[in-house]
C-alpha cells in the first residue's frame, strides 16, 4: 500500500515527475553554474537519471525479468559511490564536499545528495510523489547555486528548511502510518508471495545487498523445513510468553511489528504464518533512511548491512541541518495527526518481534569536523522531543499493554566458521529454561538478602561498583530481581533488577565493549547516587572528541543518565562459544548481556510500565520497578525517562567478585575470581571447563 494523497491527482505527479526529469537530464549536461559547483550538481543529476532509468524497469515490470547477475550490477551502481574507498571521493562524504566545494556550501549539499540517495526507496515502492517532490528540491537548489552572490548560500539553506518544514507533515506521515498499519506491505508482499529459492528476490528492497544478505538466504535455504519451524517457534513462542510472564491479554491485541535482517525472509515467513495461527497480523517496515525520521546511525526496522558504516555515522545528525523549535513543534503534531488517523491499528498494537544479527566487523568511527553536529540548543530540542514522540506512542499504541521478543542469529561476515556458530546460536538459545530457572532462583535468594552488590573487576578492568538494592517489606513475597528466561529476551540467562539510585556509586569501566554497532575503548562511567557524573573513552587522541562520542551515542546528548538496570547473566555456554570462535567483541548485547554482570544506562526495565504488577515464577512480586527519577512520572512524566536503555556488559573473565552485602556485613560472594561460587550454581561452569 502506498501512500497517495486524495488532494492530488495521480496524472497531475506524473506531469510534474515527466518534467522534472526532463530538466535534469538537462542540468547533466550544463556549464551554466558556479564553475566550484558544477561536478557536484553534474553527478549528483547522473545518480538521479540512474535511479529514473531503474524506476522506469519497475514501472514497466522489465526489472523482475532481469537476471540474476543483472540485477546484482544495477544494485552495485546504485550504491558504488558510497562502498569502500569510493566513498573519499563521492559527495555525499562531507570531508570531500567540504573540500571540494567549500565549507559554507559542502555541508548542505553532501546532505542534499544523501537525501537525495532516498530516491533509490522511492523507486522501488512506487512511491511517485515523493520522488518527484525530491527532484524538485534539487532543481530548486541548482537554481539558486547558479547564481554566485554571497547570499546563495543562505538561500539555499532557507530553501531545505522550507521544503522539510512543509513537507514534514507528509514525511512523517508515511513512516509513522508504516509502523502502525499492516496494510503498508512492501515488504511482507516480498516475503510471502517471493520464490525465496530465487536469490532474485532480494533485489526487490531496494537496499544494498551484499555477500550476508546472498549467503543467509542460501544458507536458511539450505536448512530442512523441520530446523525453520524449530527457530521460528523459539521466536515466535518467545513472545507469547512474554505476555504471559507479565500477565498481559495477547487476545486484545491484533498488530505485531517484525524487525529483521533482508536475507532471513524463509524464517520471517514461517514466523508469519506462526503469529497468525496467535490472531497476530504482522507489520513490517523499513528502517527510516530520510533525515526528518532517522534515530541517529541506528536501523529500526527491516534493513539490509550498510554500505558504509562511516556513511551512516557522518550523517546521523543530518537533522540539524533544518532543526529548530518551530520546526519541532510542527514535527511532533505530524507525528500526533498520523497516529490520530491510524488510532484504529494503533491501539491493537502487540509489541515488536525482533531478529537481530551479529558478526560483522568492529567499527570505530572516524569523528569528522566536517559532518552536521547539533547545537546544544538542538540537542535540547531533540531530547525533548524524542521524551515527547514517547509520550505520544505510551497513548496511542498502549505501551503498557504491549510486550516484545528478541533473538539474534550470525551472518556470514563472522567468518569462515558461520555455519558451525550459526548452530552454536541455535544450541545457544535453546538451552533448558527449567534448569535455568531454578540456578537462577538461587542467586535470586541470595541477592534479595542484599543491601547492595559489590562488583569488581580485575586485570585490566578497573570497576568498582556498589549498587543499593530496594529494601523488602516482605521477603516471603517480594523480590527485587527477576528471573529472566526465554522469554522477551532470548537466549535464556540472566536475573535483572532496577537499583536504587541513592547509594549507588563507583566506576564502570570496560577495556572494550560494543555498542549499538560502535566500539568504545576504554569506555569509563562515573556513578554519584546512581547518576553517571563523568565519562570518558579513548577512542581518540582527543579528550574532547572522546567525551562528545560517549555523549552523543551512548547518552544520546543527555547531561547524565541513570543506572536503569543492573543485572547478572548466567549463559555461560554463550560465553564460551564467543570465546571459542573469537568472536565474544562481537556477539550482540542480548547474547552479550547473559556472559556477565551488566549495566543498563538510561530507563529503567520496566519504564512507562512500573505500576504494572510483575512476578517471578515463583510467585513473588517483583518490586524494584521503579527509581527516583521513574518516580517523577507522578508529577511531572516530562522528567521521568530518558528514551533510552543501553546495557553495558563485563565479561566473566573480567570479574574479580560479585557479592551480595548485607545490612550486618556479611559477604556473600555469587561470582569469585571469574567462576560461579554459590552454593547450586556450581553447573555454570561446567561451560568453562569443557573447552
Amino acid at each position: 500500500m502506498k501512500m497517495i494523497l486524495d488532494d492530488i491527482e495521480i496524472d497531475e505527479i506524473k506531469e510534474r515527475y515527466d518534467l522534472a526529469m526532463e530538466r535534469i537530464r538537462q542540468i547533466e549536461r550544463e556549464d551554466e553554474v558556479n564553475p566550484a559547483l558544477k561536478d557536484y550538481f553534474h553527478k549528483v543529476a547522473a545518480f538521479l537519471v540512474m535511479v529514473d532509468k531503474v524506476a522506469q524497469m519497475i514501472r514497466e515490470g522489465s526489472y523482475d525479468k532481469r537476471s540474476l547477475d543483472e540485477l546484482k550490477s544495477i544494485n552495485c551502481s546504485l550504491y558504488d559511490d558510497i562502498r569502500g574507498d569510493n566513498y573519499l571521493l563521492s559527495y555525499a562524504n562531507p570531508v570531500y564536499a567540504c573540500k571540494k566545494l567549500g565549507k559554507k556550501y559542502g555541508k548542505l549539499l553532501s546532505f542534499l545528495y544523501t537525501e537525495l540517495r532516498g530516491t533509490i526507496v522511492f523507486a522501488f515502492e512506487k512511491e511517485l510523489f515523493l520522488h518527484t517532490i525530491y527532484l524538485e528540491l534539487f532543481i530548486q537548489i541548482y537554481g539558486l547555486s547558479r547564481w554566485e552572490a554571497d547570499f546563495a548560500h543562505k538561500d539555499i539553506k532557507r530553501a531545505i528548511y522550507e521544503f522539510m518544514y512543509d513537507y514534514c507533515d507528509i514525511l512523517v506521515y508515511r513512516q509513522t502510518a508504516e509502523t502502525v498499519n499492516p496494510n503498508f506491505s512492501f515488504a511482507k508482499d516480498i516475503i510471502l508471495n517471493s520464490d525465496l529459492n530465487d536469490l532474485r528476490y532480494l533485489y526487490k528492497y531496494g537496499d544494498y545487498i551484499s555477500e550476508n544478505e546472498i549467503k543467509t538466504a542460501e544458507f536458511l535455504n539450505s536448512l530442512p523445513y523441520e530446523q525453520i519451524k524449530a527457530m521460528a517457534d523459539t521466536y515466535t513462542s518467545g513472545y507469547k510468553r512474554g505476555f504471559e510472564v507479565n500477565r498481559l491479554d495477547l487476545s486484545k491485541k491484533s498488530y505485531v511489528n517484525i524487525r529483521y535482517q533482508i536475507g532471513f525472509e524463509r524464517l520471517v515467513r514461517e514466523a508469519i504464518h506462526n503469529f497468525r495461527q496467535m490472531g497476530l497480523e504482522p507489520v513490517i517496515y523499513r528502517a527510516a533512511y530520510l533525515a526528518i525520521n532517522k534515530k541517529q546511525h541506528l536501523k529500526i526496522g527491516y534493513h539490509a548491512t550498510s554500505p558504509n558504516k562511516q556513511y551512516d555515522y557522518d550523517h546521523r545528525f543530518d537533522i540539524g541541518i533544518f532543526l529548530n523549535a518551530a520546526f519541532n513543534k510542527r514535527k511532533l503534531q505530524a507525528k500526533k495527526d498520523a497516529l490520530e488517523k491510524h488510532k484504529d491499528y494503533a491501539e491493537f498494537y502487540a509489541g515488536p518481534a525482533v531478529i537481530e544479527v551479529f558478526g560483522e566487523e568492529l567499527f570505530s568511527p572516524e569523528d569528522k569536523a566536517e559532518a552536521v553536529k547539533l547545537s546544544k540548543v538542538q540537542q535540547k530540542l531533540l531530547t525533548q522531543y524524542n521524551n515527547d514522540e514517547r509520550l505520544l506512542l505510551k497513548e496511542y499504541l498502549k505501551l503498557d499493554e504491549t510486550s516484545f521478543t528478541i533473538i539474534a542469529y550470525p551472518i556470514p561476515e563472522i567468518g569462515k566458521d558461520f555455519d558451525a556458530i550459526f548452530a552454536e546460536t541455535v544450541k545457544v538459545n535453546t538451552l533448558d529454561n527449567e534448569l535455568y530457572l531454578k540456578i537462577q532462583q538461587r542467586i535470586i535468594d541470595v541477592l534479595d538478602k542484599g543491601e547492595y552488590v559489590r562488583i569488581l573487576g580485575k586485570g585490566k578492568n578497573r570497576t568498582d561498583m556498589k549498587v543499593k538494592l530496594h529494601p523488602l517489606n516482605d521477603p516471603e513475597k517480594e523480590t527485587n530481581f527477576e528471573n529472566c528466561v526465554a522469554d522477551v529476551n532470548i537466549p535464556v540467562g540472566e536475573v535483572f533488577t532496577s537499583p536504587m539510585l541513592k547509594g549507588t556509586n563507583g566506576i564502570l569501566h570496560v577495556p572494550l565493549v560494543y555498542l549499538n554497532d560502535l566500539a568504545y575503548h576504554e569506555l569509563e562511567l562515573k556513578f554519584e547516587d546512581g547518576k553517571i557524573v563523568d565519562y570518558s573513552c579513548k577512542n581518540y587522541e582527543d579528550e574532547e572528541k572522546n567525551k562528545s562520542f560517549v555523549k552523543e551515542n551512548l547518552l544520546y546528548n543527555h547531561d547524565t543518565l541513570p543506572l536503569g538496570e543492573f543485572a547478572i547473566g548466567t549463559n555461560t555456554t554463550a560465553y564460551m562459544m564467543g570465546r571459542k570462535y573469537d568472536i565474544a567483541s562481537k556477539l550482540p548485547i542480548l547474547i552479550a548481556e547473559k556472559t556477565g554482570p551488566h549495566f543498563a544506562v538510561g530507563d529503567t526495565c520496566y519504564s512507562f510500565r512500573e505500576d504494572l504488577k510483575v512476578y517471578n515464577p515463583d510467585g513473588k512480586e517483583i518490586i524494584a520497578r521503579d527509581n527516583e527519577i521513574s518516580l517523577l512520572r507522578k508529577t511531572d512524566i516530562s522528567k521521568a525517562y530518558f528514551n533510552c536503555h543501553t546495557d553495558i556488559t563485563l565479561p566473566y573473565d573480567e570479574i574479580a567478585e560479585i557479592s551480595a552485602v548485607l545490612n550486618d556485613g556479611t559477604v556473600i560472594p555469587i561470582i569469585k575470581d571469574s567462576r560461579f561460587v554459590l552454593h547450586g550454581t556450581e553447573i555454570l561452569n561446567e561451560a568453562f571447563d569443557a573447552n
